[in-house]
């Protein structure tokens, strides 16, 4: 099968980054399926681990948001038979989406959303499930819950931020305040449905409290140890921060006194660690898809290619670490014309 890996860590353009190259179809585990990769999206963990990830016995293979069709199934898999539509954000320890094919564990692939085509359904996996376990597991919400407290969302324009703020919004009773600092990033977090709009380029403490409002939950999805003095200065005692970025250094001594809790959220550790309870992101994504399919959620992608090539991919890695990407970026699959 083809695949486009990279050989070498460092920036996109050097020698050993991004090409194409020929590659055995992956093999199929119990609980595997085998997809052909009609959709991929790029994340910065793509653009992390291509820049800071020596490959390891070949190749690297990134991509961690995929849509296709089950082409095979091993032995031991019971919820999907060959020809299924699935879509899923795949698991850091093994190989990538940017390849024909690529083997799944079940019970991370939740159904298509019939109302996307691959492309642009291979956008909503990951951040969907970084932004439902922040919710759910890390701040421990119910739906339906969260009556009378708000939810600051910093980097709201973002990714994760654009499906944090509509879930959110369908899901619980939170008031939502995200942060944006371009007009086009603040019309954006208004539609996916923010409550309240802030500049973190601004003094975003002054701002929050101009809206009478101490947050009791904050998503920190970007710049925290920049931002880490204004949260715990906003935060409402005994509130949760949850951030997902990797801050050098993060002073967590002055949140005694509030006793907040911080967490981080890292949607692959299920698959990492083959935790119990790993088939709840196969029904969330299916929970997703029907919300997607019956309007209540909207597709968070801003950017489409129309072809996947090296060039098209590199181009991706190019504009996602400007840090400017407003929602989602996605390819069709290398199988996409299979």
């Amino acid at each position: 099968m083809k695949a486009i890996g990279y050989t070498q860590t460092g920036p996109v353009d050097g020698s050993g980054a991004l090409q194409m190259i020929d590659l055995d179809r992956p093999q199929v585990g119990p609980r595997d399926l085998l997809v052909a990769v009609k959709g991929i999206s790029v994340n910065p963990v793509d653009v992390k681990l291509r820049a800071n990830r020596a490959p390891e016995g070949g190749p690297g293979i990134l991509g961690f948001d995929a849509a296709g069709v089950v082409v095979e199934t091993g032995a031991e898999v019971t919820g999907y038979t060959v020809g299924d539509a699935v879509f899923y954000a795949g698991d850091v320890t093994r190989a990538g989406t940017n390849a024909e094919f690529h083997a799944v564990d079940e019970r991370i692939a939740g159904r298509k959303p019939a109302s996307l085509d691959f492309t642009e359904a291979a956008g909503m996996p990951l951040t969907t499930i970084t932004a439902w376990e922040m919710l759910f597991d890390s701040f421990r919400l119910t739906e339906g819950g969260g009556a009378g407290q708000s939810l600051l969302v910093i980097g709201g324009a973002g990714g994760v931020g654009s499906i944090l703020i509509q879930l959110a919004k369908r899901l619980t009773k939170l008031t939502v305040i995200a942060t944006a600092s371009r007009p086009e990033t603040q019309d954006w977090v208004r539609k996916m449905g923010a409550d309240h709009v802030v500049d973190h380029r601004g003094d975003l403490v002054a701002q929050v409290r101009d809206l009478g409002l101490a947050p009791t939950y904050v998503a920190a999805l970007t710049a925290t140890d920049q931002h880490w003095a204004a949260i715990v200065d906003l935060i409402a005692p005994r509130g949760h921060v949850a951030l997902i970025d990797d801050p050098d250094n993060l002073n967590i001594g002055p949140a005694k006194f509030k006793a907040l809790s911080i967490s981080w959220e890292f949607m692959f550790t299920r698959s990492m660690f083959g935790t119990a309870d790993i088939a709840v992101q196969r029904d969330l994504l299916n929970r997703v898809a029907d919300m997607l399919d019956d309007g209540t959620l909207a597709s968070t992608v801003t950017e489409r290619a129309d072809v996947l090539t090296v060039d098209t991919l590199t181009a991706a890695h190019k504009r996602q670490e400007t840090g400017r990407v407003i929602g989602k970026q996605v390819l069709p699959g290398l199988s996409n014309k299979a």
